[in-house]
């Protein structure tokens, strides 16, 4: 296992992280944990490097957090550390803020999260957790021992990015989307450079695009079959992450053992600016061949948001939901997430679209911002 150093902290961490967020399920019911293949699964990972760990107090309905607790008796903890999340959207009164942390404390069995972050900030989440006071809460809760570092995990646009990371010195970790699709996504590339610049480690979330990788459409599996490189499409985009020296661990949601092997692999390989000439053009070759399928041009910039009538209709990640279900051949998993009021606000949908127009002034493609936000959710929203 490589490993790289955490940011500001003294600490190296495994270049490869462990995303408890799709452990394995049976019947496919996402709440009920198949533990003894999960347990295994994260053991083997600890005793072969892997020392980072993430869950959520949302994950597999809560249950994630009580497994990996589980997973991490006999030893195991004081192998590793533990980042888990405040659910910002269910808190309401500050009062939650000690609520929940204990709850999760008590689920992970460990008297201390190693790293807590404030799940999915976004323009609308950060003032509401700034304004409910969650900075000095945080670092009462530092002081006190029940968490080790904050950080946050992000959804939105790089100045919204920015301007939460300069709001306060405090924070240690950041977690954002980054893979060779999403480069220039919400926070993207300037995101990663900026908070590395600060200080942050940089832990980096869906670096398969949350496995779409590994089931990639046709022509984009032909382009990578066709090629002399030495690595498979899901190592490529593994490598990809980690040839840029900013980011501090790409972090990874394992449903199989098989998974797990493979990725510590990979992990291997996970030097900073290891990448061939070749494999840089094949990746740009991916990237363009996978757009090649978008049915909308956007590009992401959210230069039309915040909406100028004043509601939250999230334009970006409407069309995000919408291009990769065309992308990746996976419509039914992105309209359950569209659909899913844990996964994206009702508010922000495309339905809520007034049909202003001035979005449309906006964007620098001008493209017809409110017809296609309509298309978006009837797609969305269509029973299969």
């Amino acid at each position: 296992m490589k490993y790289r150093k955490f940011g500001s902290l003294n600490w190296k961490v495994s270049a490869l992280g462990f995303g408890a967020m799709r452990l394995p399920v049976i019947n496919n019911d996402y709440g009920n944990i198949e533990k003894p293949a999960a347990i295994e699964m994260i053991r083997y990972a600890a005793d072969n490097g892997v020392n980072y760990f993430d869950t959520s107090y949302i994950y597999h309905n809560g249950n994630s957090e009580i497994v990996l607790g589980e997973a991490l008796k006999d030893g195991y903890r004081e192998k590793v550390r533990i980042a888990t999340k405040l659910p910002c959207w269910i808190v309401n009164s500050v009062g939650d803020f000690d609520r929940i942390l204990n709850e999760q404390l008590k689920r992970l069995k460990t008297e201390k999260t190693d790293f807590y972050l404030l799940h999915g900030l976004n323009r609308i989440m950060w003032p509401k957790m700034r304004d409910l006071g969650v900075l000095k809460w945080a670092e009462g809760a530092i002081a006190d021992g029940r968490i080790g570092a904050l950080g946050f995990s992000f959804h939105d646009s790089y100045d919204i990015f920015q301007g939460i990371i300069d709001a306060y010195d405090g924070w240690s970790l950041c977690q954002i989307q980054y893979n060779l699709m999403d480069q220039e996504f919400q926070a993207g590339t300037s995101g990663l450079k900026y908070a590395h610049k600060k200080g942050l480690a940089v832990v980096v979330m869906e670096p398969l695009r949350g496995g779409l990788f590994v089931r990639s459409p046709d022509v984009v599996t032909r382009l990578a079959d066709n090629t002399h490189s030495k690595t498979t499409l899901t190592g490529l985009a593994f490598r990809w992450v980690w040839d840029h020296p900013e980011v501090t661990l790409a972090l990874s949601g394992m449903s199989t053992m098989a998974q797990v092997k493979e990725n510590i692999a990979f992990a291997e390989h996970s030097q900073p600016h290891n990448l061939t000439a070749d494999e840089g053009k094949l990746v740009a070759q991916i990237h363009d061949a996978y757009l090649s399928l978008s049915p909308v041009a956007c590009n992401g910039c959210q230069l039309c948001m915040p909406c100028p009538a004043g509601v939250e209709v999230d334009v970006a990640r409407v069309f995000d939901f919408y291009k990769s279900a065309f992308m990746y051949d996976d419509a039914a998993h992105q309209r359950s997430m569209y659909i899913d009021p844990m996964m994206f606000n009702p508010a922000s949908r495309g339905d809520k679209c007034t049909e202003c127009g001035e979005c449309v002034e906006r964007c620098p493609q001008k493209l017809p911002v409110p017809e296609l936000l309509q298309k978006a959710h009837a797609y969305l929203t269509e029973k299969e």
